[in-house]
Formats: C-alpha cells, sequence, structure tokens
C-alpha cells in the first residue's frame, strides 16, 4: 500500500495536463480507469492476503486518502468515482470473517474480483431517503436462479435509486433493499459489468446525471425492475458494517475534496502573487483568508486520518466526519475567496476554479448531503 502514491502519480500528472479537455467532459473514459488498474489501484483496495495491498483500516487509511488526494487534484471526478471503490470493498474487508463461513467465501471472492481487475462501485441512495441509505423502500424477493458471479443468496431487486457514480464504469455496484418478511435493510450486490440500461436485464436508465457539478462521474438514476443481486452474506446487521467502514469512507471522500482545493490554492498563487503590488485591501484579505482555510482542511484532514488510525471506533468515526464536513464547509469557502481575488474571469467555462467551486459544492451536498451529516456529528459528539 505504501508503493500506491507514487504509483499513480503520475497518472495524476498526466490528467493535469489534460485539464483544459478533462474540464469539457461530460461523461467518463474508461481509459482512466484501465490505467489506475494498471498502476495497481484497484488490487490495492483488497486485503494482503487475497494479493492486494490492503493491511487494515489503521494502516491503510493514510496512503490510500494519499493517492486519492493526489488524484482529485488532477481530476475530480474521476477521483470521486475512483473513491468508490475502496470504500465499497471497506464493507467487507473491515468486518472480519468471524466464524460465518458464508461471509468468509463471499469476502475472498469480492476481493479476488478487484484483484482481478473489477470495479466497485455504489448505487445506494433513493429519491426521499435524504441520503441515508438505511432508509430504503426497494424490495428484495428471494430468486435461487440468480447468478451474479459471487457467492451468496440470489435476489431480484425493485425500487429506483438515484446518484450511482461510475454507472457504466462499474462491474459491481452494492446497493441497500429490504429483503421480503423482513423489517430492516440489507445490502446486496448488483452485477453491473456491460448491462444494459433498457430495463431487459433488470435496470432501467431513468435519467443521465445532469449535474452542474462533478459532472462526469455519471452519477445516474436507475430504475431497479428486478434486477438480478446477492445479498451480503455478513451475519449481523447493516449497521455493523457501516459502522466498521465508516470512518474509512469519510476519509476516503475527504481526500478527494482536498485534492481538489490543493489544486486550486496552488493554481491561484502564481497569479495572484505576481499582482500582489496591485491587490485592493479588500483581495489582500480574501486570499489571506483562503489561504488559512486551505490550512485548516490540510488540520482537519490529518485530525480525521489520525482519528482512524487509532483503531477506536468511536474516536475514529466521530473525528473522521468533522473531517469530512469541516473540508465540505472550508473548501466552498476557499474557492468562493480564490474567485473573488482572480476576478470575473473565474465564471469562465474555460478557467478551472467556476467548475472546481461547482464540484466542491456537489461533493458537501451528495456525500452526504448536509441534514444526515449534521444528523450523524449530532449523534456521535454525545458518546
Amino acid at each position: 500500500m505504501s508503493e500506491l502514491q507514487a504509483a499513480v502519480a503520475p497518472l495524476a500528472t498526466e490528467w493535469r495536463e489534460q485539464r483544459a479537455e478533462r474540464l469539457t467532459r461530460r461523461h467518463l473514459d474508461p481509459a482512466d480507469f484501465r490505467a489506475l488498474a494498471d498502476a495497481g489501484f484497484l488490487a490495492a483496495c483488497a486485503p494482503v492476503v487475497a494479493g492486494g495491498g490492503f493491511e487494515d483500516v489503521v494502516r491503510s487509511v493514510r496512503p490510500l486518502a494519499g493517492a486519492l488526494r493526489d488524484l482529485g487534484g488532477a481530476d475530480p471526478a474521476v477521483a470521486l468515482v475512483a473513491a468508490m471503490h475502496p470504500a465499497v470493498l471497506a464493507y467487507w474487508a473491515a468486518t472480519a470473517e468471524g466464524d460465518a463461513s458464508e461471509w468468509a467465501e463471499q469476502r475472498r471472492a469480492v476481493f479476488a474480483s478487484a484483484v482481478s481487475g473489477s470495479q466497485w462501485g455504489t448505487i445506494t441512495s433513493e429519491p426521499g431517503s435524504g441520503g441515508d441509505i438505511s432508509r430504503t423502500r426497494t424490495v428484495a424477493t428471494p430468486d435461487p436462479a440468480v447468478d451474479v458471479g459471487l457467492p451468496g443468496h440470489g435476489y431480484r431487486l425493485v425500487g429506483q435509486k438515484h446518484f450511482g457514480s461510475g454507472s457504466g464504469i462499474a462491474d459491481f455496484m452494492v446497493t441497500t433493499a429490504v429483503a421480503e418478511g423482513e423489517d430492516s435493510p440489507s445490502l446486496f450486490v448488483l452485477d453491473t459489468s456491460d448491462r444494459s440500461w433498457d430495463g431487459s436485464g433488470g435496470m432501467r436508465l431513468l435519467a443521465e446525471w445532469d449535474g452542474t457539478g462533478m459532472k462526469a462521474t455519471q452519477s445516474h438514476a436507475m430504475d431497479l425492475e428486478g434486477a438480478p443481486a446477492v445479498r451480503a452474506a455478513y451475519p449481523g446487521p447493516l449497521s455493523d458494517l457501516t459502522q466498521n467502514s465508516g470512518a474509512y469512507i469519510s476519509c476516503l471522500f475527504t481526500a478527494v475534496i482536498l485534492g481538489l482545493v490543493d489544486e486550486a490554492v496552488a493554481t491561484a498563487r502564481p497569479t495572484i502573487a505576481a499582482k500582489a503590488q496591485d491587490l485592493r485591501a479588500y483581495e489582500q484579505v480574501e486570499w489571506t483568508r483562503a489561504e488559512t482555510e486551505h490550512w485548516l482542511m490540510v488540520q482537519a484532514f490529518e485530525g480525521g486520518v489520525r482519528a482512524t488510525e487509532t483503531g477506536d471506533p468511536t474516536v475514529a468515526i466521530h473525528g473522521a466526519l468533522r473531517a469530512k464536513q469541516a473540508g465540505a464547509e472550508l473548501a466552498e469557502d476557499v474557492v468562493r475567496r480564490l474567485g473573488r481575488v482572480l476576478g470575473g474571469g473565474t465564471y469562465s467555462q474555460r478557467s478551472p476554479f467556476a467548475h472546481w467551486f461547482e464540484d466542491v459544492r456537489a461533493l458537501g451536498f451528495l456525500r452526504p448531503p448536509w441534514g444526515l451529516a449534521y444528523d450523524g456529528l449530532f449523534a456521535t459528539s454525545l458518546s
């Protein structure tokens, strides 16, 4: 895992050089994800015992977050979709095998898929859920004939989902649903590799992602019409999986936001330095505040990673959630202030700052929505 950041660094450099063209994209390029796979990113997110690079949350959160931070500064949309892969694998990687043979068998198969080059993603959010993946109205009906290439019990899923970032790129996507006859939600895996979106394969495209922020993430909305899926074999509640992986996942998304802001400040600095003598007092203050808030983002990120590295679930989740939410708020402030100093040209489609501002807003609103985020912060603040 320690070599991962060095392995993806040349990609980040190449993508920065292509920024002008990448800013205009509204779709993902599969070649970017093949390049990430070739650099070892997909395999690195699986455990060492499975042939990957993931040791455990405590030892792997820093190098993986560091790699995503670098990628976030080069192409935020690609970095966000890439971050889904380790985030999803964490449901299996951060929860031990225990005594459940079905869970152990499924874990091995999930990790083997990543090592062999399969991209994982998620399509869990639903309209009206407020971003809470446990508030699902999707129904899962058992179907023993279902085969998605992973061990586990087969189901057919019916319900609507949106924000499926990486649609068309991911080979497997996790989602949540409530199995018939049960009250609590469970985690399911959809085989999304080469699956048609006309309903014939159980998935119908409702709307392509057309957001003004993170516009190239292909965060499409889908109608699951009997979509084949396999249920996560973990014998406990969904909350166990989310608690074990939550801090780690928060750090990964925070890294993407921070990488973008790193790049925005670094890009603005030479221009501002060149006209420093002509800056008005207000512009001097705005630059100083932007630089200070960027520094605060770095400290928050470091605090979230260190909290996760303690291995204490309570400390980890509260620290990582605070870092993510503080980072989301500060990111908007930093990029807004940079625009005020650099002037109206930052609203041009040719300017990266116009795109970056919408990107950080999208990350703050969608990962997760503000209301749900503060629910989690309040709940963990008193524990």
